[in-house]
């Protein structure tokens, strides 16, 4: 059901943002209607405090621990681990690789030179860090109302203002579910019939087909 000819706005509540766990939105194309779109890395940094836990600072398969102003890369069979990083790219979290679907939130890294002289330490490049966390609950599955992306599975709500956003499918969100992407394929046209809403998705299958719940 297309909802007019605003651009429009969607974005998953990423678990523990309070906590430095980065979220965004990205528009979609003019003429779209209601439509969601994935989350981006924003501009939190995580601590990027020199570590020995490995070659990267956060680097893929590395783990960190929830903190109130920093996360700290930590051993991932500590007590403190709480997330593990599932892809690791440098540079512009704007302009890079996308998480993988399932990812549960981004930690955008603040670049930091390597002290001189200092034996053991290393520079950490600005990058992002897409992490999944160590148990339950997970928000980036499928219907899990968070995460950096949009993916099938997923439900949203009209905010009203032309916009829509994610939540979980279950109802133990804030706002109640309206519409659960069921398919994503390349161009509208692909849609089933009952498609209610159009959610932008990203990647080779951008559309995301929309059913009223």
């Amino acid at each position: 059901m297309a909802m007019g000819a605003r651009w429009s706005v969607g974005a998953g509540a990423a678990l523990l943002a309070a906590l430095l766990a980065v979220t965004g939105c990205q528009r979609a194309p003019e003429g779209a209607g209601q439509e969601g779109a994935r989350n981006r890395p924003g501009a939190a940094p995580a601590s990027a405090r020199p570590s020995n836990y490995g070659t990267v600072f956060l680097g893929v398969g590395a783990c960190s621990s929830f903190g109130t102003t920093t996360f700290t890369e930590v051993p991932c069979d500590g007590e403190r681990a709480a997330a593990r990083v599932v892809a690791r790219h440098d540079g512009d979290p704007d302009h890079g690789p996308a998480c993988p679907a399932t990812t549960d939130f981004v930690l955008h890294i603040s670049a930091q030179r390597a002290p001189a002289g200092a034996a053991g330490d290393r520079a950490v490049p600005r990058g992002y860090a897409c992490m999944r966390n160590l148990e339950p609950p997970h928000p980036g599955d499928p219907g899990g109302g968070g995460g950096p992306r949009t993916i099938v599975g997923d439900c949203v709500y009209g905010t009203g203002r032309g916009e829509v956003r994610e939540t979980a499918c279950d109802g133990t969100g804030k706002h109640r579910p309206e519409y659960r992407v069921t398919r994503a394929v390349a161009r509208r046209a692909e849609c089933p019939p009952a498609t209610a809403l159009y959610v932008q998705l990203g990647g080779e299958e951008p559309v995301g087909c929309a059913r009223r719940l």
